[in-house]
């Protein structure tokens, strides 16, 4: 009985704290989503005018490897030169959560995987992203970002 009532216990806090993410506005998880997948369409294809349209040029690029880079032109050679055909990175379906940010956008967070075709096509395990989003009417743009590896 005793043991019962253990486990009984421990199953209810277990459900209690269990993370389960609901977006605070679907409308913006849309939006967001949305622009996630145009821009990594863009990044996907080497299609560098769109994703300079994309980031600002105020852009703070947070990783984890490499450090910071705030030039908008070094981020964009760097990707031409180091992704544009090596690199493809694919979302983890379901991990995006968007949160808005009053008066100025919001940040989403999620996981993605690259997959490496100079190594055979490797895949890489799923890895953490941040990007905070800057609206303007009716555009959105990227103003941070941080890649975790």
């Amino acid at each position: 009985m005793c043991i019962y009532f253990l486990s009984v216990c421990w199953m209810q806090t277990q459900a209690q704290d269990e993370y389960k993410y609901i977006p605070q506005s679907k409308e913006l998880y849309n939006v967001i989503a949305h622009m996630d997948s145009v821009y990594f369409n863009a990044y996907n294809n080497c299609d560098m005018q769109t994703q300079a349209r994309i980031y600002s040029d105020s852009i703070e690029f947070y990783h984890d490897k490499t450090g910071l880079t705030t030039s908008k032109q070094a981020l964009l050679d760097a990707i031409k030169d180091n992704i544009c055909g090596k690199v493809k990175r694919e979302l983890v379906p379901g991990s995006i959560e968007v949160y808005p940010i009053a008066g100025f956008g919001a940040v989403e967070i999620g996981l993605h995987r690259f997959i490496n075709h100079a190594e055979g096509d490797s895949r890489s395990k799923p890895d953490k992203f941040i990007v905070v989003w800057k609206q303007k009417g009716d555009q959105w743009q990227i103003t941070r970002v941080i890649s975790l590896h």
